[in-house]
């Protein structure tokens, strides 16, 4: 009979599970219960426990927002994490840390999206994270710390470093990953004081770019208490039920339109509540700080989709179907100004809106950032590997082609997940498990090492290597994009 496997956590003995050979603990805690006195606080340790916890289920799913209905789940655990570990027994395995995605109002460490067994078999530790997400963790209250999400990653970062070699772990040997939302966490806690020292590798797939100013979250936070009929006041939204104030979130950001002359971009992007530039948690947005040399450098591994902002018109049942003037809205809020909608019409001559709409949002919330995430760290003086994933979704005629998110099964290797069965057919083809296992070698390459098998980025060269079919290392591939944006660093949404 096989022994289920026991490891040491600061706060005491947890019991896991065996799976497929590796052993696997969920639902630890990394900080205390964010309700009642703690509700919308910066996380609290986590209480010890005598005896051993049974460490077999998730945590509970963190209030979520969005389109996708959510059902409330039992319990207020929300910051836990999960670890799946080649041998509890071992000493001096690399650490991967998952942050996940969801536009910072969705997500769950617990999504199968996310199995860890392909990565931690290749012989990593691998540690998700569940956050604070939505209003819980980025609203901005008056006397409440901003940037809460933040805060709780940084947390459960401080738990690896004091826990992970109880599970065979380095904690000198920590990488810290994320996708979308993830990414632009991960950009975050590149720059923060907080978070030196407690990783020493970083992934980030599909930057967001998506951050606001204080006067801007301001107005989105008294928009939220008065579609609650409350006021706008730590006390009074503390008496909000958590998942009713979810909802709020996603019944504004399906408003968000209504208020583009006065917010302007934040409008154009359907999240209202996202990180904010409040220069005590985030000082400043992450690629100024590194390109200036006020953050020091890392190694990373970054990059893109070919075609970002096409899940988005697709789910929403909009490709193909942009007016002329949908089109001219996007250009003047998300391209830079003042010439880059002019720009976009020049390097895109006898594109139709919706190739126009597309563009400039792929551009501008996610393959621009991404790009110079990769600039601003390696002038920071850490060294950058860059990537484009141009294998297009095969699934439905091939109308998602190379989308948002299409990247996250293909690293992790979760091609049976419903996500990726969604874009790769069930079951996929031979081209999508090689595109897998390349881009999952190259994460297991660079945890291990810091080089995923491709030369670093230049400013002059530019090497980026292109996932597909036919994988190559090239020139940078969005050449006219990267010069419409040459100079113009993501910066965070303000009111107009």
């Amino acid at each position: 009979m096989l022994v289920q496997p026991v490891a040491p956590t600061t706060e005491g003995t947890v019991r896991g599970f065996l799976d497929r050979g590796l052993a696997v603990f969920r639902g630890i805690p990394y900080g205390r219960p964010p309700v009642g006195a703690l509700r919308f606080a910066a996380p609290a340790p986590p209480e010890p426990w005598d005896g051993v916890r049974e460490a077999f289920e998730f945590g509970p799913v963190v209030p979520q927002s969005g389109p996708l209905p959510a059902e409330p789940t039992q319990g207020t655990d929300w910051l836990t994490l999960n670890v799946c570990t080649p041998d509890p027994g071992a000493a001096g395995l690399p650490v991967l840390v998952w942050i996940h995605g969801g536009a910072f109002i969705s997500g769950t460490a617990g999504d199968p999206l996310y199995d860890p067994v392909g990565l931690a078999r290749a012989g990593m530790v691998v540690v998700s994270v569940n956050y604070r997400v939505g209003a819980e963790g980025f609203a901005l209250l008056p006397g409440a710390p901003a940037n809460r999400a933040f805060l709780d990653q940084i947390a459960a970062l401080e738990w690896v470093r004091h826990n992970i070699t109880g599970f065979g772990g380095d904690p000198d040997r920590v990488t810290v990953a994320g996708q979308s939302a993830g990414a632009a966490s991960v950009a975050a806690l590149l720059t923060m004081d907080r978070a030196r020292g407690l990783f020493h590798r970083a992934i980030a797939h599909t930057v967001g770019g998506n951050l606001c100013t204080p006067a801007l979250a301001a107005e989105v936070t008294a928009e939220l208490a008065k579609r609650l009929g409350t006021a706008p006041t730590t006390t009074a939204l503390a008496e909000v039920d958590p998942w009713r104030l979810a909802a709020a979130v996603t019944d504004l950001g399906t408003a968000l339109p209504e208020h583009l002359e006065r917010w302007g971009r934040l409008a154009q992007t359907g999240v209202a509540t996202v990180p904010v530039v409040d220069g005590e948690v985030l000082t400043e947005e992450p690629w100024a700080a590194l390109a200036a040399g006020r953050a020091a450098g890392t190694a990373l591994l970054v990059g893109h989709t070919r075609d970002e902002f096409r899940l988005f018109s697709v789910l929403s049942g909009r490709h193909g179907t942009f007016t002329e003037e949908e089109a001219r809205t996007a250009l003047d809020q998300l391209a830079p100004r003042p010439d880059g909608p002019d720009a976009y019409r020049a390097a895109l001559p006898g594109a139709t809106p919706g190739e126009l709409l597309e563009a400039v949002g792929s551009d501008a919330l996610f393959r621009m950032p991404s790009l110079h995430l990769a600039e601003g760290n390696t002038a920071a003086g850490g060294t950058s590997h860059l990537f484009e994933l141009a294998f297009p979704a095969p699934a439905a005629g091939g109308v998602f082609g190379a989308c948002h998110g299409l990247d996250v099964p293909l690293a992790f290797g979760t091609l049976d997940s419903p996500m990726a069965r969604h874009f790769l057919g069930d079951p996929p083809g031979p081209e999508a498990v090689q595109v897998s296992a390349e881009l999952q070698q190259a994460w297991i390459r660079f945890v291990a090492t810091g080089d995923p098998g491709w030369a670093a980025f230049e400013p002059d060269r530019q090497l980026t290597r292109v996932f597909d079919a036919r994988s190559e290392t090239v020139r940078y591939p969005e050449q006219a994009s990267r010069r419409i944006w040459t100079g113009r660093t993501p910066a965070a949404f303000d009111l107009v």
